[in-house]
């Protein structure tokens, strides 16, 4: 069996590729199990020693902070407190975010600064490991107080509540609970504010999403090298020296990915007649460049986030103080999520152009990509899909982070709604999947007139593993199809 270790060490993007292989099972590291439990065995102590109020320890939550909660009824409190927040609506969550998001929970639960027990991390680890994946909703959070609807229904199982996905099929929690011989927790004082205060609703959507950008941003300049090539397009707005004197490292490193993915191609070596190309051509280094240097930004923000904890109050046992502050607010995610989701679009809105430009009947390319136009349609169609999907991931990057609502009687007066960002992103990255897959079809469609030239080997070779499961269209017949198959082709890409 393998093994994911859970240490305090912090992680990079790539550490934590095992997690997203669902076969792969999360172990507690020895510093791990110490960390948590010292942090409890103070907060225990601490309890006993102070009088004063605790925020959501020994008091009530949101506006109702200042009224305390005697000793014996601090688990009803914490277990009132799952049960009331469980509000969320809409689809379910994926099951492959949902994954995520438990392991995101049990990580920022173990630095050591949330007061949780030792039992409580482990059930996490439990529902983890055998597949036991909570049904979550996709709308309820604001993005500040933290993801709390979504991860209170989350929490629900360990209660014996709600429900869970569990080999293909939805149970009772409780059902599930009997199979594995697990008894509903008793949560402890904090535990159940710990469990639902976080950002691991939008820090789970927004690693997945940017796992999966990150190999688009790769397919989409491969895929334009090809529409490049099947468009008799130029290759010297690629050259080091054009990007040299304009230094930012995405262009300079798109545009050594182009010379690389062309080299050896016979159609952009021959001579031109024309000599410029349009921008969607010639200016791929500048756009596809900038896409790749928001990912870095983007990426250091999440992994910042990866290794923090977000819980509130925060524990903090070496400086002996309790503090209530704001480590639950999604800001910090929710402008990287709408920058990723500008992104993304403006890498599917000029790979919809590069489509409109081999379809228009120019240099050589017959209209619509079709040997017999009038008679055919050819793809005259697939890229008014393109079009309408682009256009839709337009209206999806309309920032989220921009937007706040007063909450719990004013005292939650701005909120990040990152929690909206996070599930339009996700949106916006399927939606990019087939885009480039329309671009991918029709430029594959414009290289068979190029022949007998041949492109580069590379690209050559991508376009024949491409052809194993999208057909050269001779005549009109039923596209959807071949899209959607398509689509599968970039899916299986990007899910590697």
């Amino acid at each position: 069996m393998d093994y994911f270790h859970l240490t305090l060490q912090n992680h990079l993007l790539k550490d934590i590729e095992p997690v997203f292989n669902p076969e792969i099972k999360l172990k507690l590291s020895p510093e791990v199990l110490t960390s948590i439990s010292r942090c409890r065995e103070y907060l225990d102590r601490k309890m006993k020693e102070q009088s004063s109020p605790i925020y959501g320890i020994t008091t009530g939550f949101g506006s109702l902070c200042n009224i305390s909660v005697s000793n014996d009824q601090l688990a009803q409190l914490q277990r009132n407190l799952v049960v009331s927040h469980a509000c969320g609506v809409g689809e379910e969550v994926p099951q492959e975010i949902v994954r995520l998001m438990i392991y995101l929970k049990i990580r920022s639960l173990s630095f050591g600064y949330s007061g949780v027990k030792v039992e409580t991390v482990r059930r996490l680890v439990d529902l983890y490991n055998n597949k036991v994946y909570p049904v979550v909703y996709q709308q309820g959070s604001l993005g500040a107080s933290g993801d709390l609807a979504p991860l209170a229904n989350m929490s629900l199982p360990l209660l014996g509540l709600g429900y869970v996905n569990f080999n293909g099929e939805k149970h009772p929690a409780e059902e599930i609970n009997k199979k594995f011989g697990w008894e509903p927790l008793t949560l402890a004082s904090k535990e159940g504010l710990a469990l639902l205060n976080g950002t691991q609703f939008m820090l789970a959507y927004s690693l997945y999403t940017l796992r999966k950008a990150k190999r688009l941003t790769e397919l989409a300049d491969k895929i334009a090298a090809l529409s490049l090539d099947a468009f008799d397009g130029r290759i010297e707005p690629f050259t080091h020296g054009i990007h040299a004197v304009r230094p930012h490292k995405g262009q300079i490193d798109t545009a050594a990915a182009m010379r690389k993915l062309l080299k050896g191609s016979e159609i952009v070596s021959h001579h031109k007649e024309h000599v410029q190309d349009p921008y969607s051509f010639r200016c791929v280094p500048q756009v596809h460049g900038a896409v790749k240097d928001a990912l870095d930004y983007i990426e250091k923000a999440f992994t910042t986030e990866l290794n923090s904890a977000t819980d509130n109050p925060t524990i903090l046992p070496d400086e002996d103080m309790i503090i209530s502050g704001g480590n639950f607010h999604g800001e910090p995610l929710a402008i990287p999520l709408d920058l990723l989701s500008i992104s993304l679009s403006e890498l599917g809105s000029i790979s919809e152009r590069r489509t409109y430009q081999l379809i228009s009947g120019k240099r050589g390319l017959p209209s619509f990509l079709v040997a017999h136009p009038g008679l055919n349609s050819g793809f005259m169609i697939p890229q008014y899909t393109q079009a309408s999907v682009v256009s839709q991931n337009k209206q999806l990057s309309m920032p989220a982070c921009v937007d706040t609502i007063d909450s719990s009687q004013g005292q939650e007066d701005h909120v990040s709604m990152g929690a909206n960002a996070a599930t339009k992103c996700y949106r916006v990255v399927e939606n990019l999947e087939k885009i480039l897959a329309i671009e991918l079809f029709n430029a594959a469609q414009a290289l068979e007139f190029r022949r007998p030239l041949r492109s580069s080997p590379g690209i050559e070779e991508f376009v024949a593993e491409f052809r194993k499961v999208v057909p050269f269209i001779e005549e009109d017949e039923v596209m959807y199809k071949h899209i959607h198959n398509a689509i599968r082709f970039i899916k299986d890409k990007t899910e590697l």
